[in-house]
């Protein structure tokens, strides 16, 4: 158990030292509101989808993250419209936020099937720190005792192409939360920019087998560039199966940087199924390539899809992007 509560500190300190990178998900593929607004209103249907990670098992202060989605479309499908909302722990670290996202999807077909969307979200993130969780035996001058917040106001945006078998998508989050003074700033981690690109294609293999490779980069302009390199294959329009390899990736000079935190970080295993043709179920297991790997059982996302059809709506295949 203290060995426990050390690692766990310690991955506190770390992160906070790097400006913490934004919360991981592993099944962004199945729904990409989490990582780009732009995506509101893609699937052409009211859809509600939720998720819950446990990161790192076995590991007392490990991260921790949920959220709920709910995106839709106005206007004939030309607008797209969803809220999100997001709870993150690491350690005593607590993270809370709240977006209401907005797409403008612009036709670039006749029927429809290929849209080029534009998407902004605005909201507020709380973000907190529990001082009663710190290591009390070397105690930081002034170091907080209890629980301290700030909430500010944020914002993102994004771009979002997508038509019947290729997508490609760039974003950036914190837009106003990165440059808002905060109090007690210097025990709160203060957000800072993070950009997302991601693309896929669907390339079909049979009538009962699609195949389809992806990638998403992150980066934040301090910690380490961050690359998914994803394979997954859809089943008989039912099932989705397939993995990730996440790892870290030097695009540009951070010498600043420790050298061994470009080493590989962990393979993804993943599904999700139709269980009906409104109700999808997905699960994904996070196996670790690091020194954590022989401390903690790995890391557990599971996520939880509707779909609530509605007159006069068309829907793209929600099970591709």
């Amino acid at each position: 158990m203290k060995r426990n509560i050390f690692i766990a500190f310690f991955l506190f300190q770390g992160f906070a030292a790097l400006a913490q990178q934004s919360a991981q998900y592993s099944q962004y593929m199945f729904n990409g509101i989490y990582i780009n607004p732009a995506y509101a209103g893609y699937k052409e249907q009211l859809h509600v989808h939720g998720f819950y990670r446990n990161q790192w098992t076995g590991i007392e202060g490990a991260p921790e993250s949920m959220s709920l989605a709910v995106d839709a479309i106005a206007n004939e499908g030309n607008v797209g419209l969803a809220f999100q909302l997001a709870s993150d722990k690491l350690g005593a670290q607590s993270n809370l936020s709240a977006y209401l996202d907005y797409a403008y999807r612009l036709r670039t077909s006749e029927d429809g099937s290929s849209r080029l969307a534009f998407g902004l979200g605005i909201g507020l993130v709380q973000l907190g720190l529990d001082g009663s969780m710190l290591n009390p035996n070397t105690p930081e001058p002034e170091q907080p005792t209890g629980m301290i917040r700030n909430i500010l106001p944020d914002a993102r945006a994004g771009v979002f192409y997508s038509n019947d078998r290729w997508y490609a998508g760039f974003s950036v989050e914190n837009l106003i939360s990165a440059h808002v003074k905060m109090q007690d700033h210097q025990y709160i981690p203060k957000p800072k920019h993070h950009y997302y690109l991601t693309a896929g294609v669907l390339l079909p293999v049979s009538q009962q087998v699609q195949f389809k490779p992806s990638f998403l980069l992150k980066d934040d302009r301090g910690g380490p560039t961050s690359l998914d390199l994803n394979t997954f294959v859809l089943l008989a329009e039912r099932l989705w199966v397939g993995a990730s390899y996440r790892t870290a990736v030097g695009l540009y000079d951070k010498s600043y940087l420790q050298g061994d935190l470009y080493k590989s970080n962990s393979i993804v295993f993943m599904a999700e199924v139709f269980a009906t043709p409104s109700l999808h179920i997905g699960y994904a297991y996070d196996y670790s390539l690091e020194p954590l790997q022989g401390l903690s059982g790995g890391t557990h996302e599971i996520s939880l899809g509707y779909y609530f059809k509605l007159k006069d709506t068309r829907m793209l295949n929600p099970r591709y992007f």
